[in-house]
């Protein structure tokens, strides 16, 4: 899994009006938890273009104060209207201690199916997965060469070394559909 270094600082101040005028300075108020202590801390918005605007995941090496942490976004939350950024809640990462996070899903391969007409139904962008920060990768990849027309791949077909999907294994996850392309040709065939 890949990284993205970060630096902020403890925020001196708590409270609403704090957080809007560090806001409006170009700092997002955020929190780090799960590790001994609840650090809240200040780090400049343009530091989340690479984290949070890309459909890449990554764990943080956060510098705070000459100390550095390991953490996952847990959580965003933004402006209902202006889209904005406004608060980061971190997680850290205990070294030995298993963590949960949404991997994306990557497509691989040519589906018979698709090259007789039939059309890939993506059902999940990403799945969320326990383990350890080692084992985790930055994508799962599903192949689809074997799918023909209304063939499926659920949770339980993809197979993870050393880490466990958490969603539900019935869960379809990918499904060649029938087109109206495809429903006609093989009416002509049959007569």
């Amino acid at each position: 899994m890949k990284s993205v270094s970060m630096s902020g600082s403890l925020r001196e101040n708590v409270g609403k009006k704090d957080a809007k005028s560090q806001r409006n300075s170009g700092s997002i108020p955020c929190v780090l938890y799960g590790g001994e202590k609840q650090l809240l801390l200040l780090i400049e918005e343009k530091s989340f273009k690479d984290l949070i605007y890309t459909p890449e995941v990554f764990y943080v090496e956060l510098d705070v104060e000459g100390q550095t942490y390991k953490a996952i976004v847990q959580e965003t939350q933004f402006h209902p209207v202006t889209e904005n950024l406004l608060h980061v809640d971190f997680l850290e990462i205990i070294d030995g201690k298993p963590i949960t996070i949404d991997i994306p899903l990557r497509i691989t391969g040519n589906s018979p199916g698709i090259m007789r007409g039939g059309k890939l139904s993506k059902r999940v962008r990403k799945l969320k997965v326990k383990g350890l920060l080692e084992h985790i990768p930055e994508m799962i990849t599903v192949d689809i060469s074997t799918l023909d027309i209304l063939d499926s791949i659920r949770i339980e077909d993809v197979k993870l070394d050393n880490i466990s999907i958490i969603d539900n294994p019935s869960k379809v996850i990918i499904t060649i559909l029938s087109s109206r392309n495809v429903e006609e040709a093989t009416k002509e065939t049959t007569k």
